[in-house]
């Protein structure tokens, strides 16, 4: 049916409904719509009713109901400033963090209004979105670097169920290539590891990516995670598929369980690969780092305020089930509220309560603007210890 003809067929049923007098013979025209032209019921409806009418040109009376609670006028100026600090969150993320960072505010800062602190406390993720919606359009915010490991692929399994999910102490570990661009010469490289269970993230600086160095980031990781380390699961790179790993995960008592995923299939390792944007991209960027003597300053950082901003601060979002329904839509569904690593920690059988007491009295002791302020002062420093050298 042309276009012409169709225009015509439409106009036609536009006249038939508009004489209509019953809601049967009404649905009658709509549902000839529906076949001669194609359309979904909704559309039909909104078509057989004609254009639009223009919008009127007297101002609208102001709405009744009830007044706003949530003015942003008052909540935005502190709002903002957390926002801002803590990543720049989506609602869910930010509602589960309020509750430690506007005490925080308040040390740091200033004293907010009871008011203004109640208002802020009881927000829901929603009036956090369209609260933040104007702040969101103001602050807008890749290089393979894998080479195939082939040596050792018949030694080391594919993940598939044997890790015990629910359970801290299995990390997914990558790594991230500071290049510049380009993965000629030597640079720095950072190992990325993130616990399946807990979401808790530790990051290392190394010098080029040799096996000797990934197996002291794995060793320097393992020593300050709050959990015993129970398994490692890479993707195929040389870094990681090596003897020297292989033979120092089966020396440990117990023993870690070393594993990798599926060439060619990234998403096997989809939670570090994530991490990999949060925890140093959205950081050190894109540029390159080819001065060794950022590795320890880089590492002095991810260690110290770096790794506490965002593994006692900054909560996560957990997906808990993914399927398609009947129309082939893909659905997530995530866990009720977003919480920190810290608190997910807290909440694991895996930790003894030796250490929970003691990652409690270290985050009483920190303020995450603090912590900001700090990072931003350090990356300073890195950034011109960077350029030293530089060619014009």
């Amino acid at each position: 049916m042309s276009q012409r003809t169709r225009k015509e067929v439409l106009e036609r049923l536009q006249k038939s409904h508009r004489r209509a007098k019953t809601k049967w013979e009404k649905t009658v025209v709509v549902d000839q719509a529906m076949s001669l032209l194609g359309y979904h019921r909704k559309a039909a409806i909104r078509a057989l009713g004609g254009p639009r009418r223009p919008p009127r040109a007297e101002p609208r009376r102001a709405r009744g109901g009830r007044p706003r609670v949530y003015e942003s006028t008052h909540l935005l100026p502190p709002l903002k400033e957390i926002w801002l600090a803590a990543q720049q969150p989506c609602g869910r993320r930010l509602a589960g963090a309020l509750e430690d960072w506007v005490p925080a505010y308040e040390a740091y800062h200033r004293r907010l209004e009871s008011g203004v602190r109640a208002c802020l406390l009881a927000a829901s993720s929603a009036t956090l979105d369209r609260l933040l919606a104007p702040l969101r359009a103001q602050h807008r915010r890749p290089l393979s670097g894998t080479r195939p490991g082939s040596l050792l692929r018949q030694q080391i399994p594919i993940a598939g169920a044997s890790w015990a999910q629910e359970e801290a102490g299995f990390l997914e570990v990558d790594t991230v290539a500071l290049c510049g661009g380009s993965l000629e010469g030597d640079h720095l490289w950072m190992l990325d590891a993130t616990d399946y269970a807990t979401a808790w993230v530790e990051v290392r600086a190394q010098w080029n990516r040799g096996q000797a160095a990934t197996l002291h980031g794995v060793e320097d990781i393992r020593d300050v995670l709050p959990f015993g380390l129970r398994g490692l699961d890479a993707d195929n790179g040389g870094e990681f598929l090596n003897w020297h790993l292989v033979d120092w995960c089966r020396r440990q008592a117990p023993r870690i369980e070393f594993t990798r995923s599926r060439p060619y299939h990234k998403n096997d390792n989809a939670h570090v690969e994530q991490k990999n944007w949060t925890h140093v991209r959205q950081w050190f960027g894109y540029e390159r780092y080819d001065r060794q003597e950022l590795v320890e300053l880089i590492n002095a950082l991810t260690r110290g305020p770096l790794g506490q901003l965002q593994n006692f601060f900054l909560p996560t979002l957990k997906l808990k089930e993914k399927k398609r329904d009947e129309h082939g839509r893909l659905q997530r569904r995530y866990e009720a509220a977003a919480r920190t690593p810290y608190e997910r920690v807290l909440a694991s059988a895996q930790v003894t309560a030796e250490k929970k007491e003691e990652l409690r009295e270290r985050k009483a002791a920190l303020n995450p603007f603090a912590l900001r302020a700090e990072i931003e002062r350090q990356l300073r420093q890195l950034e011109k210890r960077r350029r030293v050298g530089l060619k014009k």
